[in-house]
């Protein structure tokens, strides 16, 4: 294994899946670009809300059917409805009509520009229990009514894939993909660590100015992280205010005591999980995940810093 320092780190970003896409690699960042992008796409065919001829539109058309799945389309199902399993249905997949009322029909540039009249109605989400989903034989049918959406896991299953695809490519080396504040590591890791901001807005440039943010920088040397935010997928209709983050017992955005929750774990699929279900859970959400024994970092509404499972102390 050759030794490598945050020196040796070269980095690229680009436009992706309605974010960016943020890749660090200390080996042959074209092959490994090239190879991520080719994950970014698949991943768009596959479960992308936004495009009407993704394989999960076809089947949210398709529901009350018995449907045969792709193979990324069930992993990500598969992955969606763990999440819902270990955090109680706070993090679910069937919140897709939710999301429609509120507005969230199109990426968020396009949406944010949108006058167009919403309706808030007090609506629990199906549930995840109602998808009769096999996964060992790749079938699902979704019931009529219902409708799948994937944003929160599937993004974070791309970063996991993404870092996969990165180190194959490269031949070895070591990989992180960052997509919109879901972040995953693969292969070797350099010997000062990957160099990590968190900040709420995941989409500025990494050397961006953000004076008034809560920022922290941490050194990953293993595992996953990711961070749900209700401050920038916010959008205004007349004098409505909300943001993406469904909270499933309501079908209403969460209302909670904190904006921002970073998470890090095994995987960007279980950190994504855990992120979002403490947004959602509230105010206990730091004794919950201390239990778990994930690191978590939450910025209250006020500003205020808790640290949860071991997450460190800024260092002054």
């Amino acid at each position: 294994m050759t030794a490598s320092t945050t020196a040796d780190i070269r980095s690229v970003r680009w436009p992706a899946l309605g974010t960016h896409a943020d890749l660090l690699v200390t080996g042959d960042i074209a092959r490994a670009r090239v190879a991520v992008e080719a994950v970014l796409d698949a991943v768009d065919r596959s479960y992308s809300r936004f495009r009407p001829d993704s394989e999960l539109m076809q089947l949210n058309r398709r529901a009350g059917e018995t449907v045969s799945l792709g193979p990324l389309l069930a992993r990500a199902i598969s992955a969606a409805v763990r999440a819902a399993e270990l955090t109680d249905g706070l993090c679910d997949p069937t919140i897709g009509q939710a999301l429609l009322r509120i507005g969230y029909d199109a990426d968020f540039a396009v949406i944010a520009a949108s006058t167009a009249p919403i309706e808030l109605r007090l609506e629990r989400a199906p549930g995840w229990r109602t998808l009769a989903f096999d996964q060992v034989a790749g079938m699902i049918r979704v019931p009529e009514g219902v409708s799948i959406d994937l944003g929160s896991t599937g993004k974070a299953l791309a970063a996991d894939l993404g870092a996969e695809a990165a180190v194959a490519a490269m031949g070895g080396g070591g990989a992180l993909v960052s997509l919109g504040g879901d972040l995953a590591m693969a292969g070797d890791v350099p010997d000062d660590g990957w160099p990590v901001r968190i900040a709420e807005d995941s989409t500025l440039p990494p050397d961006a100015d953000v004076a008034g943010q809560p920022v922290e920088v941490v050194t990953l040397r293993e595992g996953a992280l990711a961070t749900s935010s209700t401050t920038v997928r916010q959008w205004r209709r007349g004098q409505v205010i909300v943001h993406h983050l469904i909270d499933p017992r309501t079908g209403l955005p969460a209302v909670s005591p904190w904006r921002t929750v970073s998470v890090a774990a095994a995987t960007c699929v279980d950190a994504n999980a855990a992120a979002t279900a403490a947004l959602i859970r509230g105010a206990d959400a730091p004794d919950w995940l201390d239990r778990l024994g994930l690191a978590a970092r939450f910025v209250a509404r006020s500003g205020d810093i808790v640290r949860a499972g071991g997450w460190p102390e800024a260092v002054a």
